[in-house]
């Protein structure tokens, strides 16, 4: 008596990539990225909702909200930065998250004594029009070039493409599937 063997089927799983706790915004948006359906960035999306995610997403899409911060590369700071390090903030960030130089902004790169945009979100205000206008404009540059020597260096890169409203350019995320994961943002009125 013969058996008849029948095929097996083998089905692929994939294995859901899970963030840790309180991840980096910008850990955020490269899983939002790496999704290749619109309904799978904003199931990632909802998942790891925070206001700083909201803040930044708002800063990018919202065309009523207008930068106070000069749009292009950001100068690396004192002229002894600039002999030492030469070139820009954005130039630096570049170098050190590719690992070709030690910490450019002179951080700790495992994130020890660093500060988060989760954390920083709410003082975002200081760098649109209509948040603190009071600010001079070298003051509130000042207060940037710190915040973002102060970040992990890819938080800094995203906070620079969110002040010249480029972060689509980077990240796979548009002003769609930001609407679509959080319906309760209101856009527009900002200015």
């Amino acid at each position: 008596m013969k058996t008849i063997m029948s095929p097996t089927k083998t089905t692929k799983t994939t294995k859901k990539e899970v963030l840790p706790q309180n991840p980096f915004v910008f850990e955020v948006l490269e899983l939002t990225s790496k999704q290749r359906s619109k309904a799978k960035k904003v199931e990632v999306l909802q998942e790891y909702e925070h206001n700083a995610l909201k803040a930044i997403f708002i800063w990018n899409f919202d065309d009523t909200v207008i930068s106070m911060v000069p749009e292009g590369e950001v100068p690396y700071g004192d002229i002894g930065d600039q002999t030492v390090y030469s070139g820009t903030l954005s130039d630096n960030l570049e170098k050190e998250m590719r690992g070709d130089m030690e910490s450019a902004t002179g951080q700790d790169l495992d994130g020890r004594g660093k500060t988060s945009l989760r954390r920083e979100w709410q003082n975002l205000y200081h760098y649109i029009k209509g948040g603190n206008d009071s600010l001079t404009k070298t003051r509130r540059e000042m207060m940037f070039i710190n915040l973002l020597r102060g970040l992990h260096p890819k938080e800094s890169q995203v906070l620079c493409l969110v002040k010249d409203k480029v972060l689509q350019t980077k990240y796979k995320i548009t002003k769609d599937i930001v609407e679509t994961a959080y319906p309760d943002i209101q856009w527009g009125g900002r200015g």
